[in-house]
């Protein structure tokens, strides 16, 4: 067998990898788990329907996984992140996840969720150089 390496945007071949992991991961959970995958998008909008902010988010498994939190910078410290975080870990509960996990860098939003009840369990150093970055949980169960 010859193989070699390309470098390329690929939609097709992408899916392939993805799908492929999918499959091996289930191997090893157990089958209450299997199938549980669910995009969670939450949206801020004003009155003229314009998104002002938002929470990108997946159950995955037994977890509830944030990959994008957002709020306008002239609405920030106004609630309405706190607001969006307690929708969404109420629906984490309904969703019989374990605990939620999510990463921010030192210059976001650590502060803002160790509030909010999340521990940092990981953290990396000289990300762009001055800056840390961190891997928090919030245990539900």
């Amino acid at each position: 067998m010859s193989v070699y390496i390309t470098k390329e945007l690929n939609k097709q071949d992408k899916q392939k990898i993805e799908d492929e992991l999918y499959k091996f991961n289930l191997k090893h959970f157990p089958v209450d788990l299997r199938g549980r995958y669910e995009e969670i998008n939450l949206f801020l909008k004003d009155e003229k329907g314009i998104v002002r902010g938002g929470i990108l988010a997946e159950v995955c498994w037994n977890w509830l996984e944030i990959h994008t939190f957002m709020i306008d910078e002239e609405l920030r410290k106004s609630g309405f992140g706190t607001e969006l975080l307690l929708e969404l870990e109420k629906i984490a509960i309904e969703k019989e996840c374990d605990f939620i996990k999510v990463d921010t860098l030192s210059f976001q939003a650590l502060g803002f969720y160790e509030k909010n009840g999340y521990k940092v369990f990981g953290s990396l150093d000289n990300v762009g150089r001055d800056y840390q970055h961190y891997y928090l949980k919030k245990d539900l169960k």
